[in-house]
Parts: C-alpha cells; sequence; structure tokens
C-alpha cells in the first residue's frame, strides 16, 4: 500500500508518518521506484504500537525509540524487554535528601522487598523511584502514606504474576514482546485511571455513610 493508504487505514497523518520514519520508530518502506514506497500491514501494526505508547502511554519519542529498538533487536528476550519498558516509564532519579535520608530510604525499600519476597536488585528503575518517593514522603512529614506502601506492595504482586502469567498463553514471540511492552507502558495507565476511579466511589462512600461491597 502507498503512505496515503497507510494513513487512511491508521489515522495517522502523512506528516507524522513520515516524522515517525525519520526518527527511527517506524521502519522504511519498500521503495518500488523512485517516487514510490510500499508499506504493508507490518507498518500498520508498528503505527498502532507507536500511537499507544506515545498517545495513550504518554512515553516521548526517544522512550518510544530505545523501546522499539529492543522490540526488533534478534537478541531479545521477554524478561529483557520488560525491563527496557520499566525504564521507559519509570522516572527514577534520586535527588532529594542527604545521604542519610537516601541511605535510610535504601534501607526501607529494600526491607519491603524481602518482607514480599521478591527477587529485585536496586538497578531496577521502580526501586529508585520508590526511594524517591519515601524520600518524599519523609520530606513532606507524611509517615501516615509510607504505612500504605505494603498495600501497594501486595496488589502489586498479584498483578505481576497475572501480567506475566496472561503471557504464557500467547504462542508467538512477538506477541509475547509485544505483550510485555503494552502490559507496561499501558498497564501503567490502566492502573491509574482505575485508582482514580476507585478514588471517587471511595470518597463518595465516605462521604454519604455508604459501605463498600465486598
Amino acid at each position: 500500500m502507498r503512505i496515503g493508504e497507510l494513513a487512511r487505514r491508521t489515522g495517522v497523518p502523512v506528516p507524522t508518518i513520515k516524522y515517525y520514519s525519520r526518527e527511527g520508530l517506524l521502519p522504511p518502506g519498500e521503495r518500488t521506484s523512485p517516487n514510490q514506497v510500499a508499506y504493508d500491514d507490518s507498518h500498520v501494526r508498528r503505527l498502532k504500537l507507536i500511537r499507544a505508547m506515545l498517545e495513550v502511554g504518554g512515553l516521548s519519542i526517544a522512550a518510544a525509540r530505545d523501546v522499539l529498538s529492543e522490540v526488533d533487536s534478534p537478541t531479545r528476550t521477554v524478561h529483557g524487554m520488560l525491563g527496557v519498558a520499566q525504564s521507559a516509564v519509570t522516572k527514577a532519579t534520586v535527588e532529594r535528601g542527604t545521604d542519610e535520608d537516601r541511605e535510610r530510604a535504601e534501607a526501607e525499600v529494600r526491607e519491603l522487598v524481602l518482607r514480599h519476597g521478591w527477587a529485585a536488585k536496586p538497578e531496577n528503575p521502580g526501586w529508585q523511584a520508590l526511594v524517591q518517593i519515601v524520600l518524599t514522603y519523609r520530606d513532606l512529614d507524611r509517615g501516615d502514606l509510607l504505612t500504605l506502601l505494603d498495600k501497594y506492595a501486595a496488589a502489586a504482586g498479584e498483578l505481576a504474576i497475572a501480567e506475566l502469567g496472561a503471557l504464557a498463553d500467547v504462542p508467538s514471540a512477538d506477541g509475547k514482546v509485544e505483550g510485555v511492552v503494552l502490559g507496561t507502558v499501558l498497564g501503567d495507565a490502566a492502573m491509574a485511571a482505575l485508582r482514580r476511579i476507585a478514588q471517587e466511589d471511595a470518597s463518595g462512600r465516605i462521604r454519604s455513610g455508604r459501605k463498600h461491597r465486598a
């Protein structure tokens, strides 16, 4: 198909398709003549994935490029893709607090990981993001919010098992890799959306005295 048809099938304007191609997100089409380039269904699929990461998942062009570069790597693994996708969606720079504060926060995160029996390393982007969260709570004297972390962890542990378990039934390696990307990038967005819906419901129940349904 020509680029015009690709644009119609995906809803992505031609200039945007060309931009994605220049930025290395979209593989080039097959040149059939000096002025003609042909695209196929793989380009349709890639454009849908790009839009999902950028428009729904909120990734930057650079982060999406990093993820897609790994997707296209012949040496990719599902576990490796998980790390790449996590890095793309996680802001993990620890800047707040003194050295003593950071060491205390690191220790608290380490203890939480051990309590939940997780085999994870401090290099995990989520680990460093959590250290930043702990530092921020303490800086704002909100130790009460720190008590929620074990509840978050319990929910996250169940969700992680369910997410990766769902990939076991995906027959192709490409499907598994795409599932990891979408599950991580869009999964974060989905959990944030669901939490906001649940918060509205919970707040309304507290205000009205209604009981939460089991």
